[in-house]
């Protein structure tokens, strides 16, 4: 379901592009006086991220997302119906707000259900928002295919719209009817696709399956990093530049191919096409290595990529070879790193709303800021290749950036380790220490015993000595015949005594002990 809706978010945030000159025709304005309108929705798209960070934190996870969902449906039916440029602007915002609050919904769901465990989920999760933005310039292309060319109709409907927009400002209304109904379709299919989507999150918020038990019990479970607040600063920062350096690559790599490359129009749209081609096809594959790779082995991966990528863009300007290989390979290397980046976070402390609406908005600030600076950069010296600087630059940045915010995050965890280790000498060196004490009381238990044995021995020897005493004693006082008729008997009992064999029976138990004591 949240890849569903990540679709519908691609397609609803691409979609503006292919139609942005049908829509300043409906408002009978050029195409520079309506450029606000990505302003108004990057305003909004901050405010729904925050937003959607606090609420997050209170309501229900898939109430608020479907609520999401059903308000960008309600904006892109509007939008084809706004027949004044600050009305379009004004709906545009508001359209954001609610994309604003669906990306950074889906992304603490996805931590929320699996964790330091969702790596492919997260991965998969944006893999949809790219296939989305991909697919929107083609229902575009279908819905408005079989209108005039775009040239023609934007020279004649636009200087149209502009001798009549003074005469016609006092009868405008609000909203109307789109002029051509090809530009309602485009909107009203994304629309209407958001829409089913919508309900499933409503289906999922009424029915309280097992799923929700286990999302409410992996949201408890809380783990909260020392160094939390500088972790996500860190962040903060680490995606402003990657966000920034990769729309703005995407944004103006055509015109610097153009200009500066001296490619064709179509070269450079073919150059343009293969770094979003690549940076989709290497998120879709990167489903399958987070099953194998850590989050944190992926950005380092990512962040090589890039570096050298970037280095070489920037020695090789130049050369339309390196430019086609270096760009895309640039392409894939900025794929998995703003997922793998969340996925990696979650591993050291726990990300609600709040903390993934701070980080978001810096994405959302480097994706505002940095290629407007770079424009006029671009526009005040024209010869040098800007977009390639800015893009080296960044990942110096997140280079230099990601090492530090591992060093931060496994810095606790060092020392816990030096210290579990430092216990388990000591209860190592206590436990031998007392198997010494034991063996030792083993050996004084083993001579008391054997003392004692020697007690009993020479007791009863004694005994044994006294009693062959008076034995003899009464076989002298006994009359001569009864020992003349005993003397046959008595002298076999004698040859077979040990007495007989010149040893005493004490000296016979004491052979007899000491032989016992040998095979011991």
């Amino acid at each position: 379901m949240l890849c569903a809706a990540f679709l519908g978010l691609g397609m609803s945030v691409a979609i503006l592009g292919p139609t942005f000159q049908d829509l300043a025709t409906n408002v009978n304005r050029n195409i520079s006086s309506l450029s606000l309108i990505f302003v108004g929705r990057a305003f909004g798209y901050l405010g729904g991220s925050v937003i959607g960070g606090v609420l997050f934190d209170s309501m229900n996870h898939f109430l608020l997302l479907g609520v999401s969902m059903f308000a960008t449906t309600v904006g892109l039916y509007l939008v084809p119906f706004c027949k004044t440029a600050v009305l379009l602007i004004v709906m545009m915002s508001t359209f954001g707000v609610s994309i604003g609050i669906l990306d950074t919904g889906g992304n603490v769901l996805i931590l929320a259900i699996w964790g330091d465990k969702g790596a492919p989920h997260m991965q998969a999760l944006h893999f949809s928002f790219a296939l989305g933005a991909f697919l929107a310039p083609l229902l575009a292309k279908l819905a408005l295919g079989t209108m005039v060319s775009a040239e023609n109709r934007t020279e004649a409907d636009f200087n149209q719209s502009a001798f009549n927009q003074s005469s016609e400002a006092d009868s405008e209304t609000l909203f109307g009817i789109p002029d051509d109904m090809n530009l309602l379709w485009a909107y009203a299919v994304i629309g209407a696709y958001i829409f089913v989507v919508a309900l499933f999150f409503f289906a999922l918020f009424l029915k309280k399956s097992s799923k929700q038990e286990k999302t409410r019990a992996s949201a408890q479970r809380f783990r909260r990093a020392k160094y939390h607040n500088a972790l996500l600063c860190l962040l903060f920062l680490f995606f402003f530049f990657y966000v920034g350096a990769e729309v703005t690559y995407g944004s103006y790599v055509f015109s610097f191919a153009t200009t500066h490359a001296g490619m064709k129009e179509s070269e450079a749209a073919g150059l343009n096409s293969i770094f979003w081609g690549t940076f989709a096809a290497c998120r879709g594959m990167a489903i399958f290595f987070a099953t194998c790779l850590q989050p944190g082995t992926m950005i380092v991966l990512s962040n090589i990529g890039s570096l050298t990528s970037s280095l070489f863009l920037v020695l090789f300007n130049k050369s339309p070879v390196c430019l086609w290989i270096a760009t895309s390979v640039y392409g894939a290397s900025m794929a998995t790193t703003f997922p793998s980046g969340v996925s990696w976070i979650e591993q050291y402390t726990t990300i609600h709303g709040k903390a993934a609406a701070f980080f978001v908005v810096g994405a959302a600030l480097g994706e505002m800021a940095i290629p407007a600076v770079i424009g006029i950069l671009q526009g005040k010296y024209p010869d040098l290749p800007v977009v390639l600087y800015t893009s080296l630059g960044s990942s110096i940045a997140t280079a230099i950036l990601f090492p530090v915010l591992y060093k931060l995050a496994t810095l606790p965890l060092d020392r816990q380790r030096k210290e579990r280790r430092k216990s388990e000498d000591q209860k190592a060196l206590l436990s031998s220490s007392g198997l010494n004490d034991y063996e030792e009381e083993n050996e004084e238990d083993d001579a008391e015993k054997w003392n004692e044995m020697d007690f009993e021995v020479i007791e009863m020897n004694d005994t044994m000595r006294d009693s062959v005493i008076e034995t003899s004693r009464n076989i002298l006082m006994e009359p001569t015949a009864e020992v003349r008729n005993h003397s046959y008997s008595n002298v076999l009992m004698f040859e077979s005594s040990p007495v007989n064999n010149g040893n005493s029976p004490v000296n016979y138990l004491q052979e007899t002990r000491t032989k016992g004591t040998n095979a011991l």
